[in-house]
């Protein structure tokens, strides 16, 4: 690791744990369903704790950034992996197309959707959108075998609005409309109900044409605002 890594890794800790709440951690532990150990800090904490450990500090390298994200997946406390995908998010235009690998196995690794979310519809959706050529890999990991690549996929569009792909997302939609899991279906809702806002008219229509597939909960969370 490079020294911007080491500092920041060093001072995040020392920040975390300065303000860390064991009773809250209790909390968030059950929230996530006993997932992941807690240092119990509220997204506000965390996020102000963050900007004191990155101030002075130059912006990272694509190889720093990789660094950084795999020193925050390898603490037990999920706090750690959180602060990663806000430092990703802010950097996404720094990396090139190669970084989607590190994204993958961050997505397939201590799997949530308090991680997965954020990869897919900031990191994975810069990454694409600058290199679109990765759209090949996207089509990949929809049919992957694992949920998490799945549902990125399906999620890494959510805030293009005009400039959506709607063959690939009603593509997506369409093959895992059977999908048996629970983060799935409510992915294929929630990338519907976000594009309703951009035409309605054709999510409408797809969800008329794909009514005999798609589970209820996909239908009711497209349609909550149609």
């Amino acid at each position: 690791m490079g020294d911007l890594v080491a500092v920041l890794t060093d001072r995040l800790a020392g920040a975390f744990e300065e303000v860390r709440d064991p009773e809250r951690a209790v909390g968030m532990a059950a929230y996530m369903r006993g997932r992941f150990p807690f240092l119990g800090l509220p997204s506000a904490v965390r996020r102000a704790q963050a900007r004191l450990s990155l101030a002075g500090l130059p912006k990272p390298t694509e190889t720093e950034l990789r660094d950084v994200a795999m020193a925050c997946w390898s603490r037990a406390e999920r706090e750690f992996q959180q602060f990663a995908c806000d430092y990703l998010t802010a950097h996404v235009k720094i990396p090139g197309p190669a970084f989607l690998d590190t994204v993958a196995e961050l997505v397939t690794t201590k799997s949530w959707w308090d991680t997965v979310d954020p990869l897919a519809t900031h990191v994975t959706a810069g990454l694409v959108r600058r290199h679109p050529a990765l759209t090949a890999r996207m089509d990949q990991w929809a049919e992957a075998d694992d949920m998490w690549l799945v549902r990125t996929a399906i999620l890494h569009q959510l805030h293009y609005r005009e400039a959506t792909d709607t063959e690939r997302l009603f593509g997506y939609c369409a093959r895992q409309a059977t999908h048996g899991d629970f983060f799935v279906r409510k992915a294929i809702g929630w990338a519907l109900r976000q594009y309703a806002r951009t035409d309605p008219a054709a999510v409408r229509t797809f969800l008329s044409d794909h009514a005999d597939s798609l589970s209820p909960l996909s239908i009711r969370e497209a349609a909550k605002h149609l």
